[in-house]
């Protein structure tokens, strides 16, 4: 439709199933028929075939005010949700780590509630993804983000793509959305090492004999891991099932390389009685996407002249050199940081993207100390006594 529409055709005939998905493109008459003879018809004038219209913004408002999964049925992990409202607003990858019912799935699966909604463009992207890998089902545009759950069994062309004809992967079903590895060590590491290509270019290229697709896939990575192999790694309250040996061999699974393309690293410790006995309603979706809607309009704002970037988690070496200027008091603490913990130069960047976020959901010009602080606390994987 989009191809029709810049070869200046006036409309044009689909089946009926397709019809809302082409409709999409404003300028373009589309008609949905469900045989041959339905066209003569309308051709020799005796049909009655009316154009499909489909009003968009509609179709992305209906369902963001009343998600399935909200934040709101969450008791407690007042820090996680601040760490997940950071990860939204500067798209941020993300992994949780704590012991199994802890809630590191429920947290991720209200991800996409937060996200702020898809701009026109961003929709068609997604649906032209979808539909390409046969995914659209009489839906018209996808108004919600993707939010794509593969199991640890996935094999690599089905994560990132490809085939005799190549398909999209997970990771670019997942485009403008969320991809949630959970359990992340159980993956294949040969899996998770073909994603640190499109992790940092936000595109997989799939190589032919005859021809090369490049699929894009600008997603959040949302992984989450138990800390052993039994779970219970760093509880004091649990018994230890784990010798240190499976302990390494488990989370060894997880390539360094891998773990510094991630933004944020948080433990995640379970509720306690009380705070699950709690009556009262937390903090809605609704209201946390608001604050990380203000924020990305920030970003919008900030990058309009630059064609690829629109969010903080987008911005290069040389884009955090311009956009993350720190005075002498955080340079400090940031230089002890980096010493203490024995941080890459990745993770160095990855701390001031991350500052960069805090500071605009402050809505402060300048990154402060008090962001590179807070930055800085959720690297828990770089610290002595995890990946020794």
């Amino acid at each position: 439709a989009i191809k029709a529409k810049e070869e200046g055709f006036r409309g044009f005939f689909l089946p009926k199933q397709n019809v809302k998905e082409a409709a999409i493109v404003a300028g373009l008459d589309v008609y949905g028929v469900e045989n041959v003879t339905e066209v003569i018809d309308f051709f020799e004038g005796r049909g009655t075939l009316e154009p499909t219209v489909i009003n968009t913004r509609e179709e992305f408002y209906k369902t963001l005010d009343f998600p399935e999964f909200d934040f709101a049925d969450v008791k407690g992990q007042e820090s996680i949700k601040r760490c997940m409202e950071i990860a939204a607003a500067g798209g941020h990858n993300i992994i949780l780590i704590g012991p199994p019912g802890a809630g590191k799935t429920m947290l991720a699966k209200r991800l996409p509630s937060i996200l702020p909604p898809m701009t026109l463009k961003e929709a068609l992207e997604t649906t032209k993804i979808h539909s390409v890998a046969g995914k659209i089902k009489d839906v018209g545009l996808m108004n919600q983000r993707p939010f794509r759950n593969p199991h640890h069994t996935i094999s690599d062309v089905a994560l990132v793509g490809g085939g005799s004809y190549p398909q999209p992967g997970e990771i670019s079903l997942a485009h403008n959305g969320v991809l949630f590895l959970d359990e992340l060590p159980e993956f294949k590491r040969t899996v998770l090492e073909v994603m640190r290509q499109p992790l940092e270019d936000r595109e997989v290229t799939i190589s032919r004999s005859k021809f090369t697709i490049t699929y894009p896939s600008s997603f959040m990575l949302v992984a989450s891991m138990n800390p052993s192999p039994g779970g219970y790694f760093n509880d004091p309250d649990a018994p230890v099932s784990s010798s240190p040996h499976e302990m390494q061999r488990y989370l060894s699974k997880i390539s360094g390389p891998l773990l510094d393309r991630i933004d944020i690293h948080i433990e995640v410790t379970p509720v306690p009685f009380e705070k699950l006995s709690d009556n009262r309603k937390a903090e809605s979706s609704v209201e946390i996407r608001r604050r990380v809607t203000k924020a990305r309009e920030i970003q919008s704002a900030r990058f309009e002249h630059l064609d690829n970037i629109h969010y903080n988690a987008q911005m290069n070496t040389k884009q955090i050199r311009e956009y993350c200027q720190i005075d002498d008091t955080s340079l400090q603490l940031l230089k002890t940081a980096m010493e203490r913990l024995n941080l890459s130069a990745r993770a160095y960047d990855r701390i001031l993207k991350v500052s960069r976020t805090i500071a605009d959901l402050d809505a402060s010009e300048n990154v402060q100390s008090q962001h590179i602080a807070e930055a800085i606390q959720y690297r828990s994987l770089d610290r002595e006594g995890w990946l020794g």
